[in-house]
């Protein structure tokens, strides 16, 4: 999957937000590992991305969860073949 110029853009405020310590990111395992998202309440960091929390929310979860994870997997087979 190509990341889209929204999710660059995503990419790059959310950098900048985990820099300046406005924003946290945490492994959770509850049977399988994932990261989260945390302090991610506020009107600060709507009006940073643009978008609802929820969006946020759900955007993050997209690409580190799902698009990272399944990239992750595709080099673990590509390396398994060769």
């Amino acid at each position: 999957m190509k990341l889209t110029q929204k999710d660059r853009d995503f990419l790059e405020r959310l950098r900048m937000l985990l820099e300046s310590k406005d924003l946290s990111v945490e492994m959770k395992e509850d049977g399988y590992k994932r990261l989260v998202l945390r302090q991610n309440y506020g009107t600060k960091i709507e009006s940073c991305f643009k978008m609802t929390r929820q969006g946020v929310r759900w955007r993050f979860r997209r690409l580190f969860n799902e698009i990272y994870s399944n990239s992750y997997d595709y080099v673990l087979k590509v390396f398994m073949l060769s």
